[in-house]
């Protein structure tokens, strides 16, 4: 649904209701797309993350990937014997 700013005026409850719904609300001024109204994604709970972050763990586990390059040590390249930049 695209509306000008000017007939939306006073529709607010009606837009958002209908955006909730699954609907498509474009807001036009001059003709033009100006804004859009959409639900919010509800945020993840403490539960659903720790949920998530285990199911990733057990994916990188799966893939028994090689360990990756020691962080601590990988921009010495970038360095010379003494500490100080090449």
């Amino acid at each position: 649904m695209r509306i000008s700013l000017d007939d939306a005026e006073g529709q607010l409850k009606e837009l958002v209701r209908l955006a909730k719904q699954g609907e498509e609300v474009v807001l036009t001024q001059d003709g033009m797309p100006a804004a859009r109204i959409q639900p919010m994604k509800r945020p993840m709970t403490s539960a659903e993350k720790g949920n998530l972050i285990k199911k990733l763990q057990e994916e990188v586990k799966r893939k028994n990937l090689p360990p990756g390059p020691d962080a601590a040590r990988s921009q010495d390249f970038l360095y010379d014997e003494h500490g100080l930049p090449k």
